[in-house]
């Protein structure tokens, strides 16, 4: 099956439409274990190749020692957002740095860039989101930035990570999208209210959450359709990377 499937339940709020984790595409490469919540690589799906500006959700597990030589990017802003190990990256514009559980390494690939990135560990896995984002702005100069989030920076609230003007010390980004990441357990909760001509994504990252009265559990992705009110709560060991999004269609 395939798909954002509309959820009929919904009693009040925006519309919502589940990209369910069994639903994604999946490769196996032995050292690289990966679910794309939309079409990549031999994976394709005509119903799922991006939404709004959001093109690239790779839910990627990487052996010790492995990963991806050196390869081209042009015209993405591509983050990796490390859940467990650490990834060590080097390009073609001289930046080398090793980003930990927590951190976030971004980079704007703009006219072109080459990239290589590696888990540094001889033995212990690293997983992350690789996550893609269609620029506004086509041919930029070419951009690398790191950011931690600590753990009390996202505990039981939205912690805004990238923006579209980089204010308070986010990572600006050319797309038009603002991105937060989250943890929630318990009774914590947090809301978020989308604009008009805004609409928003909510992936999991691991754990299981409730948004407006919905759960979501470990890999499902959630389309927000209508601007209103995002209300995120009653998680389990849950962490989530959410997208406001400008409606592009």
């Amino acid at each position: 099956m395939s798909g954002l499937y509309m959820l009929d339940d919904v009693k009040a709020g925006p519309r919502l439409a589940l990209r369910a984790a069994e639903d994604r595409g999946t490769a196996d490469h032995g050292w690289l274990k990966t679910a794309y919540s939309f079409s990549f690589a031999d994976y394709y799906d005509p119903k799922n190749t991006h939404f709004e500006a959001l093109r690239v959700i790779n839910d990627d597990w990487i052996a010790g020692g492995k990963g991806f030589p050196m390869h081209p990017h042009q015209d993405f802003e591509i983050f990796s957002y490390v859940l467990e190990g650490s990834i060590s990256h080097k390009d073609s514009m001289g930046n080398g740095s090793t980003v930990k559980a927590g951190g976030i390494q971004y980079m704007t690939a703009g006219s072109g860039v080459m990239h290589s990135e590696f888990n540094p560990s001889a033995t212990d896995p690293m997983k992350l989101l690789q996550i893609w984002l269609i620029p506004a702005t086509r041919g930029a100069k070419p951009r690398y930035e790191v950011m931690d989030l600590s753990p009390e920076d996202k505990d039981g609230k939205l912690a805004l990570f990238i923006s579209e003007d980089g204010r308070d010390g986010t990572i600006r980004t050319l797309a038009p999208a603002e991105v937060y990441a989250g943890t929630f357990d318990g009774d914590q909760k947090a809301s978020l209210t989308l604009r008009d001509g805004r609409r928003g994504w909510i992936q999991v990252a691991r754990g299981s959450v409730h948004v407006n009265g919905q759960k979501l559990t470990h890999g499902d992705g959630l389309a927000v359709l209508d601007p209103g009110e995002v209300s995120i709560h009653d998680g389990e060991d849950a962490e989530i990377v959410v997208f406001d999004l400008k409606q592009l269609s």
